[in-house]
């Protein structure tokens, strides 16, 4: 049995296609989510085999979803279900398994279940991240020299035109390497993402203040005010304990 994620902004359009999918009784709905954000949140609590995406969600796409989930290293079969088939090519790029075109037909619904059930071990499972243990140092290249800094100085890390900027106690570094890649760098560390474009230093906050719609800002040592996302207010509640 197939476990599938839906992510599409018009109820109707997800509800037609959890019924179809029901109806193959080979696939079991383990979620449904309306925007990137949600549905991240959701992914960090469920497994799932399939991810069905639609490609124009408001104000942000099927397509960011898909590069979001590669970037953390998780690998479910994707299949875009749209109204639109000029994104074609692009989802095949992101090694889409399918891309079935809205109104839904419930045979070629079928087609595409069967199509997931034929990949090697029933379906595309995500993958399990090995943890390194965690180092107080972290090799950072900047203008070609190898520079050595203590993860303690670490403030916070964000991205900035396709760079990512580290800004420690004393000053900041520009680097090329991604703010995924750090993040897999300093696991179990005092590191973490808070947002999609950062990365902050849990001993170098210094206030929490709530702000829209059940996210925060945190006030960082150095006056820095850092966007806290929905999908990461859970895990920071956690570690911080508020």
């Amino acid at each position: 049995m197939l476990k599938a994620f839906i992510v599409d902004d018009e109820p109707l359009a997800r509800d037609e296609l959890k019924y179809l999918l029901r109806r193959t009784k080979q696939v079991e709905i383990a979620g449904e989510a309306d925007c990137i954000e949600d549905a991240l949140a959701a992914m960090e609590n469920i497994s799932f085999d399939v991810l069905f995406a639609d490609i124009m969600l408001a104000h942000e796409t099927g397509l960011d979803l898909v590069e979001e989930l590669t970037e953390r290293d998780l690998q479910p079969a994707i299949v875009f279900a749209t109204a639109y088939d000029e994104y074609a090519i692009k989802a095949f790029e992101l090694n889409a398994v399918d891309y079935i075109l809205k109104p839904f037909d419930e045979h070629r619904v079928q087609q595409t279940v069967e199509k997931i059930l034929r990949l090697d071990n029933g379906g595309k499972k995500p993958q399990v991240i090995e943890r390194k243990p965690p180092s107080d140092k972290l090799a950072i290249t900047v203008e070609e020299r190898i520079i050595i800094i203590h993860t303690h100085d670490i403030l916070y890390m964000r991205t900035m035109e396709g760079k990512t900027i580290i800004t420690t106690d004393k000053q900041e570094y520009k680097v090329s390497d991604s703010l995924v890649a750090f993040e897999r760098k300093l696991q179990d560390t005092s590191i973490v993402r808070v947002h999609r474009a950062y990365l902050v230093n849990l001993d170098a906050i210094v206030e929490i203040q709530p702000w829209f719609n059940s996210t925060y800002n945190i006030i960082m040592k150095d006056g820095e005010s850092v966007p806290v996302s929905r999908t990461y207010t859970k895990e920071l509640k956690q570690l911080i304990g508020f």
